[in-house]
């Protein structure tokens, strides 16, 4: 019994996760189906790549991981099926999975050619769903696909080091549920530019009445964190005392996170709202030599 996972931008209010859920079950009653998230920004495909590399290293090998994020099917943008680290991904070639095969070459693409296979009304997740449950029965991918070599490729917003290595600019990828800032600078990137140099992350600081275009110079970030509570420092201090301190770390997935110690973003903000950081907004990284 293999594992289906879902990744889409539907939300939870409406019908569309559970019906797609009662579809997959329909075609492959067997079949685990586990959530990821439905809760993607609508047609982000940053987010979702961002979302999926987190994620799909966490299941046993063979799960198939259905990504339901700008999926239509256009000139522009075939359905694909893909074996990768012995998981298997099914999405369009958007860029979703950028992130991923930066990494590690695909073992197999193929683009899938079922289309006329299917009822004349049949949806773009409804061909997902078909090449999906498929391949967690043990199917071949050349069933359902022709084999391609390349994906689309994503150039925007990709971390870029200065010609002469003193800085690594990144950009805002995700931010997550407690408003922490995930940046696309990877942590073995931040160690072969920065070469065990002392750094500086340069950031603002803005208040509620305040125009970001007036924000203060925050003091910068000089240090990385291992987790969260590493900010107490001072034994002498009760932990409390350091909540909402800004930090930086490597989360789970590998990639620059600024955050603040213990946020709560609706009650007293976040390292988003209270640094003015948004989604696509650059965080640079200052090596000192």
């Amino acid at each position: 019994m293999s594992i289906i996972t879902l990744t889409t931008d539907y939300g939870l209010k409406d019908h569309f996760v559970g019906a797609l859920k009662g579809k997959i079950y329909s075609e492959y009653p067997e079949a685990r189906v586990i959530d990821i998230s439905h809760n993607i920004d609508p047609f982000n495909t940053v987010e979702a790549s961002y979302i999926i590399h987190a994620a799909y290293a966490n299941f046993p090998k063979g799960s198939v991981h259905i990504i339901g994020v700008d999926a239509e099917l256009t000139r522009e943008n075939q359905h694909i099926a893909l074996q990768w680290n012995d998981h298997f991904f099914v999405c369009a070639d958007n860029g979703i999975l950028s992130i991923l095969i930066q990494k590690i070459v695909p073992q197999k693409i193929v683009a899938i050619n079922i289309h006329p296979q299917m009822h004349t009304d049949a949806s773009d997740l409804d061909v997902f769903i078909r090449v999906g449950c498929h391949l967690a029965k043990g199917g071949s991918l050349n069933v359902v696909g022709q084999e391609i070599s390349t994906l689309k490729q994503v150039t925007e917003l990709q971390p870029v080091v200065s010609a002469d290595k003193k800085s690594i600019k990144g950009y805002v990828i995700y931010i997550d549920h407690f408003g922490n800032i995930v940046t696309n600078i990877t942590k073995t990137l931040f160690h072969e530019v920065g070469k065990g140099r002392s750094f500086e992350i340069p950031l603002f600081q803005s208040t509620a009445n305040q125009p970001l275009t007036n924000r203060k110079n925050s003091l910068p970030i000089k240090s990385i964190e291992n987790k969260y509570s590493d900010i107490a420092k001072n034994d002498n201090y009760n932990i409390k005392n350091y909540e909402g301190s800004k930090l930086a770390l490597f989360n789970e997935a590998g990639f620059l996170e600024i955050a603040l110690f213990r946020s709560n973003p609706s009650k007293v903000g976040s390292a988003s709202s209270l640094l003015g950081i948004n989604y696509q907004d650059a965080i640079q990284v200052n090596f000192i030599s």
